[in-house]
């Protein structure tokens, strides 16, 4: 239903330039807008009017009007005056909020459809029946961002986000849950990964200045066809879980880099505790002290280069070696060797998986 703020401000409008005067009337008398006090008018004239089969009617000198959802009466719109103009620009006006009644329906319809696209909620056929009827092109390239917040999102997150691509009426923007905006981006030919990491960070930007909102963005794969859709919205769902688990310090996730660590996410929890038992039979990767992973954690970021490792951490080249033997003791693993490095990676990363999904669970 249109809002009460949108009926005035449309025949605030028409009233500036017809200086005629207008009260818009739910179907029992009651005011919803009006450009003059309606005290003049009884209620029970409006419902009578409501209830008879005329369209229009002229009563205590004013145009009585019906205005149409469908076939449903939804609302009587008074022209102020019994005259031939004002009659006229009544029907003009009748006419604007019948456009405005299809128009506001049509952008509800649309986001319905959205929202339940992306869920999955819909047979295919539905699907390009349903997007025939609203207008929305089937076989174009679209991709889908998930914008998280820490709380629950505020209106003015949601209006930020709307006013960025207001002038792009293919692109739509919706909600699902209390912490998460979704946009459905229709892209161009040209347009690659570049171009969707530039909006995210966009996104990123406007809402962390204009909101003072901390925000988590991932999206999926680019999808050429619109029963796709979905697919990109659970790869952006994916990407933001995973996000958090593995990349905490990254504010923009992209499914196509979330590496080994979208393998691990789809582990079951038994086949993990296995692995992790297999590799370390006593010392876990989590019991280390804070030392040891740091010294862990830089080596891998040096790519297992001992010289830069040592530099960085401010140590003897000597003392890293030392700490690294220590560590082959304690866990059978040597990581300056691929093999047991990978192995050592992927257990760090199973933890960290782990952890995540116990705390989930409680």
């Amino acid at each position: 239903m249109i809002s009460s703020q949108i009926l005035q401000n449309t025949i605030d409008e028409l009233h500036s330039i017809t200086r005629i005067d207008f009260s818009v009337m739910d179907v029992e008398g009651n005011e919803i807008a009006t450009t003059i006090p309606t005290d003049y008018l009884l209620p029970q004239a409006i419902v009578q009017f409501a209830n008879s089969p005329a369209d229009s009617q002229v009563v205590q000198n004013a145009h009585f009007f019906k205005i149409y959802d469908e076939k449903t009466l939804e609302y009587i719109l008074i022209s102020r005056g019994s005259s031939e103009d004002a009659y006229m620009i009544g029907r003009v006006a009748v006419s604007q909020i019948q456009n405005l009644i299809i128009a506001y329906k049509e952008r509800y319809d649309r986001n319905n459809f959205i929202q339940n696209l992306i869920l999955d909620n819909m047979l295919l056929i539905d699907i390009y029946n349903r997007a025939k009827k609203l207008h929305i092109e089937t076989e174009v390239r679209r991709i889908v961002y998930i914008i998280e917040t820490k709380n629950e999102k505020d209106s003015a997150a949601v209006e930020i986000v709307k006013g960025l691509f207001s002038n792009r009426t293919k692109d739509f923007i919706t909600e699902v849950d209390e912490k998460s905006i979704i946009l459905v981006q229709e892209l161009k030919e040209q347009d690659g990964y570049e171009t969707v990491e530039e909006t995210a960070r966009m996104l990123r930007d406007m809402l962390n200045s204009e909101a003072m909102m901390n925000v988590r963005i991932a999206y999926g794969t680019i999808v050429d066809e619109i029963r796709q859709v979905s697919r990109s919205y659970k790869e952006a769902k994916m990407a933001l879980d995973v996000g958090k688990i593995f990349y905490m310090e990254k504010s923009i996730i992209a499914y196509n880099t979330l590496g080994i660590g979208r393998l691990i996410y789809q582990l079951p929890i038994p086949l993990c505790q296995m692995f992790m038992k297999e590799v370390f039979t006593e010392k876990m990767p989590d019991s280390f002290d804070e030392e040891t992973l740091t010294t862990i954690n830089k080596f891998f970021e040096n790519n297992l280069n001992v010289s830069e490792t040592a530099r960085q951490l401010y140590i003897h080249r000597n003392t890293l070696v030392y700490r690294l033997e220590k560590l082959q003791k304690s866990t059978g693993l040597d990581i300056r060797a691929f093999d047991d490095a990978l192995t050592f990676k992927i257990a760090m990363m199973v933890v960290s998986y782990m952890k995540y999904m116990e705390q989930a669970m409680q």
